[in-house]
Parts: structure tokens; C-alpha cells; sequence
């Protein structure tokens, strides 16, 4: 999966940060993908930048790359690239917010029930779900823990794999890169 980098667009100002509130990312999506990543929902920067895990501090590419899923770690601007290799990119829900604190319970739970439709409709292997806290909320799992789920959507697999956000603390990259690379094995080679 090699491919020439596309520019990188301006960082976003903090006015653009502010206005980004509420906003939607578009989907980097396709049918039949060998796994759709969910995150929880846009944050400010994503949102204002239009790019997926955009923000600084944000684990998701170099865990990605780091759990073998591409060739190098990619920056936001290139998640288009991921679509060729079988991989995809959406959230839970789709309403921007500074942070996922914000989001309802209620909301977490109608979002889940938006990503079941869409995933019944694009029918990716595996479903990899970036946060335990929202799939629980999602999915009405309160005991859920991280990777591959009892449950499925039909033909998809549901896995859990933790918020790679700077802010969680509780995975280092190399914990991440760990999980990510479990994943890519059950995708590879049909094991946990």
C-alpha cells in the first residue's frame, strides 16, 4: 500500500476549532470491508479538518500501522488510502462535541442502532468498535470487555478495542499496538 502523500491541509485556528461544533466527518466506507474502525464520535479537530483521528496526540495511526494493517503510519488526510486494503473508518455517533463526555447515554444507544443499519448494509468481517465505554452504551453490553464480542450482526464479527485517544491513559501506544495487532491476526488468520 504504498502511495504518494497528499499535502497536509493548514492546521485549524481556534475559531475553526469552535465552529467545527456539531459538524459531521463523512464515512470512509465501502461495502464489504474485512473490518469497518468505529470510533465514538468527531472531535473538534477531526471535524474542522475533515480527517478522521485527526487531532494531535491521537494513537489511532500509529497503532494501526504499529498492529500491522498498513505499510506505514498514515497522517488523517491519507484515510482513503485505507479502502484498497479492505479497511474503513466511521463512528458511533456522527455529531461533532469537544469531547465524548458529552454524548448521552441515549444518544450512544441511538447511534448503535444507526451503526447496526449501516453495517447490515455494507456487511464489513469485522465491526472493531475504538472505545469500551461506547460499545457497552452502543450495544447495551454493560459487561462487554476488549476484543472479539460473543454477539455479531450478522455475518459481522464485533471486536473492542480501546478509545486511542492522547487522552486515555490507560493504553500506552505499545499496549495499542498490542490489541491492534491481535485484531489483524483474527481478520489474517481467523484467531483471536
Amino acid at each position: 500500500m504504498s502511495h504518494p502523500a497528499p499535502t497536509p491541509p493548514p492546521r485549524p485556528t481556534r475559531a475553526e476549532l469552535l465552529a467545527a461544533v456539531n459538524r459531521t466527518v463523512d464515512d470512509v466506507i465501502a461495502p464489504g470491508l474485512a473490518v469497518l474502525f468505529c470510533g465514538i464520535n468527531p472531535g473538534l479537530y477531526t471535524a474542522a479538518t475533515g480527517h478522521h483521528f485527526a487531532r494531535p496526540g491521537n494513537r489511532f495511526w500509529p497503532a494501526l500501522h504499529a498492529g500491522g494493517f498498513t505499510d506505514r503510519v498514515l497522517q488523517p488526510w491519507e484515510e482513503r488510502l485505507l479502502l484498497p486494503s479492505g479497511y474503513g473508518i466511521t463512528n458511533v455517533v456522527e455529531r461533532t462535541t469537544a469531547t465524548a463526555a458529552e454524548l448521552a447515554p441515549e444518544e450512544l444507544a441511538a447511534g448503535g442502532r444507526v451503526l447496526v443499519a449501516k453495517v447490515q448494509r455494507y456487511r464489513p468481517r469485522v465491526l472493531a468498535v475504538l472505545g469500551v465505554t461506547a460499545y457497552r452504551a452502543a450495544f447495551d453490553r454493560p459487561r462487554a470487555t476488549l476484543g472479539l464480542q460473543p454477539e455479531r450482526i450478522g455475518d459481522t464479527a464485533l471486536w473492542v478495542l480501546p478509545n486511542p485517544s492522547g487522552l486515555n491513559a490507560h493504553f500506552q501506544l505499545d499496549a495499542l499496538a498490542e490489541l491492534f495487532r491481535a485484531l489483524h491476526r483474527y481478520v489474517h488468520a481467523g484467531t483471536p
